[in-house]
């Protein structure tokens, strides 16, 4: 019988919160031809001539922000959901991967192959798909792979932005925050992407409102709520409505409490953190919010390990 492992992969995060390292993380996430479609002509000088030259130095302040004990949350919590799911795999090797920073995908394939893993399960840490992150974690994948002998029975999930342990997930977990505090209404923050990216065919954000229906039926048909897209970058026209703008505007509107959910991300990280649980609560409050609360995702929850034992075995 065929040696079976899964192989978790997340985005990555700097080694450390200082300029030089957010740097290094930074150069290899921005020159993603997947992330950033500009042709590499025009964007390089411009990565390389002014964004690597000013970013670093905020960017490192916020993951300083971020930054625990046990180093930065999506990394930590990458692990021990590794070790969650070899809990329920005791007979298969289990390893993890990043896209940009390290153990990279490459390496984390070196040590599945070493182990004699012949019959591979791939499960980006990405419920909905985009070009942008399991497009590229594809990419990574099949590249590893060209030009060797060292090829294995492989199998790719896409995305599993509507798989039943996921969206009870959440539901029940908005479910049993609204019953110790009243909002106004429920924000669902998505990353967000271009809208040419969109228009180029990528169908994340018909993914994302899926998973937005999907999770507010089972909450609850008189639960009012928003979907939004957050962390835009450069100039380019993103997806709508911003998370940050909506946030400023709900309390002109008379919408003063909001319970606040991002279900696109499997673990906190500087986008869920620092993005909106300080920096956009900031926003909210600053304009007449009275109450933000913030509903973590799966982070080291074993309920995560039991959606990819559902996604790997069915």
């Amino acid at each position: 019988m065929k040696k079976k492992g899964i192989l978790l992969i997340n985005l990555g995060t700097p080694k450390k919160a200082t300029p030089k390292e957010v740097k290094k993380y930074l150069r290899v996430f921005l020159s993603d031809r997947r992330v950033i479609k500009t042709h590499p002509l025009l964007w390089q000088p411009i990565l390389q001539g002014i964004i690597l030259n000013t970013r670093p130095k905020k960017s490192a302040e916020l993951y300083q922000s971020i930054w625990t004990d046990e180093g930065f949350p999506l990394l930590n919590y990458t692990l021990i959901q590794r070790d969650n799911v070899a809990t329920l795999f005791p007979d298969w090797e289990v390893e993890i991967g990043m896209s940009y920073s390290e153990p990279t995908i490459e390496q984390a394939l070196d040590s599945l192959l070493q182990k004699g893993v012949e019959d591979l399960t791939i499960v980006p840490m990405y419920p909905q798909y985009s070009g942008t992150t399991v497009g590229s974690v594809f990419d990574s994948v099949m590249r590893y792979f060209i030009g060797t002998d060292k090829i294995i029975t492989m199998r790719f999930i896409r995305s599993y932005f509507d798989n039943e342990l996921y969206i009870s997930y959440y539901a029940e977990k908005i479910k049993e925050s609204l019953l110790h505090h009243k909002v106004d209404t429920v924000v669902l923050s998505y990353h967000g992407i271009p809208v040419s990216y969109v228009e180029d065919g990528d169908r994340y954000p018909k993914e994302c409102k899926a998973t937005t229906q999907k999770i507010m039926e089972k909450v609850g048909s008189d639960v009012p709520f928003i979907q939004t897209y957050q962390s835009k970058f450069g100039p380019n026209e993103w997806l709508i409505p911003a998370t940050d703008t909506t946030l400023k505007e709900l309390p002109y509107k008379g919408i003063n409490k909001v319970l606040v959910v991002a279900p696109g991300f499997v673990v906190d990280c500087l986008e869920t953190i620092e993005e909106l649980e300080e920096e956009n609560k900031g926003y909210f409050l600053e304009n007449g919010g009275k109450e933000f609360i913030y509903l973590p995702p799966f982070n080291a929850d074993m309920a995560f390990a039991e959606i990819v034992r559902d996604i790997v075995t069915n």
